[in-house]
């Protein structure tokens, strides 16, 4: 399992840590990436677009506001969100725990 610090990711606040749970390999050309996602309080994945893919978050811990491609919702832990080709997202820790999730990006 290899681990990747994302310092202002996305134009973020703070550093976001990536546990990326499948290689490349593994992956198999079919998802760009499945990984388990934790933003420190105060800290931010910034708003991006995603093209040829789609994404989905499943939260598992704490809470935060999430950026559906423009509109801000609050997400908590069991939320789930679908960010589909053409369009962006981003979320915020707004708690006082860390905000953790899945993050599995397919490919289109």
């Amino acid at each position: 399992m290899k681990t990747v610090v994302m310092e202002e990711a996305y134009g973020g606040k703070g550093n976001v840590i990536l546990k990326h749970l499948l290689d490349e390999k593994q992956l198999n050309g079919k998802c760009g990436l499945y990984a388990e996602v934790t933003i420190a309080p105060g800290c931010s994945l910034g708003y991006h677009e995603h093209h040829n893919e789609s994404e989905t978050y499943f939260i598992i811990k704490g809470q935060g506001d999430y950026n559906d491609n423009g509109t801000v919702r609050p997400v908590k832990a069991g939320d789930v969100t679908f960010t589909p080709d053409g369009c962006g997202h981003g979320v915020e820790n707004t708690g006082d725990e860390d905000l953790v999730f899945m993050a599995l990006i397919i490919l289109d």
